[in-house]
């Protein structure tokens, strides 16, 4: 195993709606892996955690 191993991500928040009683928001999450250029889309910032927990193993 490489000591020196990097996995760099940019983590986007866009706000879809918010709903009228509650005031809840809903985002959409972008996450995209830097070394593979890779985007994928989330609803929920636990989905995209462990996106990028596995993403980071793999290196």
């Amino acid at each position: 195993m490489e000591i020196n191993q990097i996995a760099s991500f940019v983590v986007r928040f866009q706000l879809t709606a918010v709903e009228k009683e509650s005031g809840r928001k809903q985002w959409r999450i972008k996450v995209t892996h830097v070394q593979e250029d890779r985007e994928t889309l989330f609803e929920s910032i636990e989905e995209a955690m462990e996106f990028m927990q596995d993403m980071a193993e793999e290196a």
